[in-house]
């Protein structure tokens, strides 16, 4: 106890240091945007004529070969017994992984899935040597002498284009799914390169920014000189990108999750708990990321395990997964257990079913069996974090596009408002979710959609 007033003293002193450190660093702002630039990312050098430029109709299909290789692969499938009482703390539980593979090989049925994804219409286009998919949902119904807002959606890691199927009808036809009619959206949902139905690189060094350049590309080429972007994951990345890129052509960015932490905000860390209104960090704020060693530096050694891989040796994981459809399955939906909520580790089916179906899960999967797309989709880590996250120049920018932010309460870190404001100083609506987490848009359609809806009236009203 004698101690207490010195590390009060010296609490203090760090928090003065830090505020002047922070004073200074958010005064020395400026404007910037990144350069435009190009690439060309196919096979071999770039051709010396036009690229086409054409957009072409496109379906998802499957066939019985297909179907009859899955099943083969599964009945093969090796499973080492759980640990008594593991649950999902050592990984994916091998009892309910049974489970799941049984359902997988008996009862889904890709074929019913494969109709339900071509419900929406899909195409590809060639930029930049690359066959990019997407699918693009316009309005069924329009107010008369009202136009659409078009609204680009980033999928991330291992998620994909599906994520977003149960959130379109409240953007593109909320009347009928009870909401109001003054914002009505047309919904553009590409697939990152290297993903699913996209075209992977052929080439070293393809990033979030490359990635950004060919969506923004894509945008102008379906006829959008304006749009609205939006994206977790990955996803939020590339879309912060876009804003970085080409400021002027984003109308608006909505986020639910954010990059973070070149702020200096971080290193209040330690001390945010005691000095929670100093630091401008509120109740709710102290809730989801204290105590610091359980919420957030064990979770987040807990949970970067797959990241350390597919940030320095992604081909080697990649050669098991590609080749084992169960492998597969175990290794991508314990994402969706413990990254939807972290205490579902203590669960024996680690909580899939309590906030997904079977047939939504499996049919995630089954973008990346079929299209043999998971190593190139890990390689986008090595791309974008074999250097080192902050060795990128974008980075060490900030955003000067209007921005909304959606703090779903079961995300990996949470983002307080000042974090956000930090990176993103145009933020006009942060919102505490009521529930939900990483994968927001799959798990919380109407909650994510309500939000993206009060950021562009936010916005429309200024």
């Amino acid at each position: 106890m004698e101690n207490r007033p010195g590390v009060m003293w010296l609490e203090i002193l760090l928090t003065s240091v830090l505020g002047f450190v922070i004073y200074w660093f958010v005064s020395r702002d400026k404007e910037e945007t990144l350069p435009l630039e190009d690439g060309w990312w196919g096979p071999g050098s770039r051709p010396t004529g036009r690229e086409d430029e054409s957009i072409r109709p496109f379906k998802v299909e499957t066939s019985d070969e297909e179907i009859n290789d899955l099943h083969q692969r599964i009945d093969k499938a090796r499973l080492t017994p759980p640990l008594e009482d593991s649950r999902f703390h050592y990984g994916f539980n091998s009892n309910y992984l049974k489970q799941i593979v049984s359902y997988w090989r008996n009862e889904f049925d890709w074929k019913k899935q494969v109709e339900i994804l071509n419900r929406y219409p899909h195409f590809k286009t060639k930029i930049e040597g690359l066959d990019i998919h997407f699918i693009h949902v316009k309005p069924p119904q329009l107010p008369s002498g009202r136009t659409p807002k078009p609204l680009l959606m980033v999928h991330g890691w291992p998620g994909s284009f599906y994520e977003f199927y149960k959130i379109i009808p409240f953007l593109t036809d909320p009347k009928s799914h009870g909401l109001g009619d003054e914002h009505v959206f047309e919904v553009i949902c590409p697939c990152i390169p290297g993903y699913g139905f996209s075209e992977a690189s052929s080439k070293k060094g393809f990033n979030t920014v490359a990635t950004a350049r060919i969506f923004y590309k894509l945008m102008l080429r379906l006829g959008f000189q304006e749009f609205y972007v939006q994206g977790g994951d990955w996803g939020a990345l590339i879309c912060t990108n876009i804003a970085q890129l080409v400021p002027s052509h984003v109308k608006g960015l909505h986020l639910n999750m954010a990059f973070v932490l070149r702020s200096f905000y971080t290193l209040t860390l330690p001390l945010g708990r005691h000095f929670a209104g100093l630091f401008g960090y509120t109740h709710k704020d102290v809730e989801l990321m204290y105590p610091f060693k359980e919420k957030i530096f064990y979770s987040l050694m807990r949970e970067s395990g797959y990241m350390h891989i597919q940030a320095t040796k992604p081909d080697t994981v990649g050669c098991a997964l590609n080749d084992s459809p169960v492998g597969l399955a175990a290794y991508i939906l314990e994402k969706f257990s413990t990254w939807t909520k972290s205490e579902f580790r203590d669960l024996e089916d680690g909580g899939l079913e309590r906030k997904f179906s079977l047939d939504d899960l499996l049919t995630n999967i089954m973008l990346y069996w079929t299209t043999g797309s998971i190593t190139s989709s890990q390689r986008f880590y090595k791309e974008n974090l074999g250097q080192g996250y902050m060795a990128h120049k974008h980075e060490r920018m900030k955003v000067y596009v209007p921005t909304g932010f959606a703090a779903f309460p079961c995300e990996l870190l949470h983002a307080p408002e000042n974090w956000v404001k930090f990176k993103y100083p145009k933020l006009i609506s942060y919102s505490y979710m009521p529930r939900g987490g990483h994968f927001a848009a799959f798990e919380e359609p109407q909650l994510l959609a309500q939000d993206i809806r009060k950021f562009v009236g936010l916005l429309e009203r200024q």
